[in-house]
């Protein structure tokens, strides 16, 4: 049989008590949970818009990636025919002029329409190599967040026959 004394019964509470508090966290332990917290928040979300951008970016170089192949698919398609007779020559660059209003194609949602401009070049090589060969090259200059990127593509190209 257990026998208990006064001063065990007024001190029981109090150990009790005691041993509560010592369970709890404390006021730092809260304040690096919260941190810990905030920063791991705000890594995903920095983490997110950055993603987005990254998108958004890669949507605007594909789109003026294929305007600059449609021109270079124009000027592949032009006719050059340097052995006939009248010598026919639509591969040069007036015929490809430079239009700054080209509209990137990408969804639209009210204004933020988006566009680029070509610049074809077409450089003569036969003063170079000896024989008929021209060298196309398109640049698609366009914007993203106040920068501007250029896309470019070059070919070459030799006669019709």
């Amino acid at each position: 049989m257990k026998v208990t004394t006064a001063s065990q019964l007024s001190t029981g509470p109090l150990r009790r008590g005691c041993l509560r508090s010592q369970r709890a966290f404390t006021l730092a332990e809260v304040a690096v949970a919260m941190s810990v917290t905030v920063m791991s928040m705000a890594g995903v979300i920095a983490g997110y818009i950055f993603a987005t951008r990254q998108a958004e970016w890669s949507a605007f170089s594909l789109a003026a990636q294929a305007l600059a192949t449609q021109r270079m698919e124009q000027a592949r398609a032009a006719l050059w025919r340097p052995g006939n007779y009248p010598v026919v020559d639509e591969l040069v660059p007036a015929n490809f002029p430079t239009v700054p209003t080209n509209r990137l194609d990408m969804p639209v949602s009210g204004t933020n329409i988006a566009y680029a401009t070509n610049f074809t070049t077409i450089t003569d090589l036969k003063p170079v190599v000896g024989y008929p060969l021209k060298m196309i090259r398109v640049d698609c200059v366009w914007s993203f967040r106040q920068r501007a990127y250029t896309n470019t593509i070059a070919s070459y190209r030799a006669p019709d026959r």
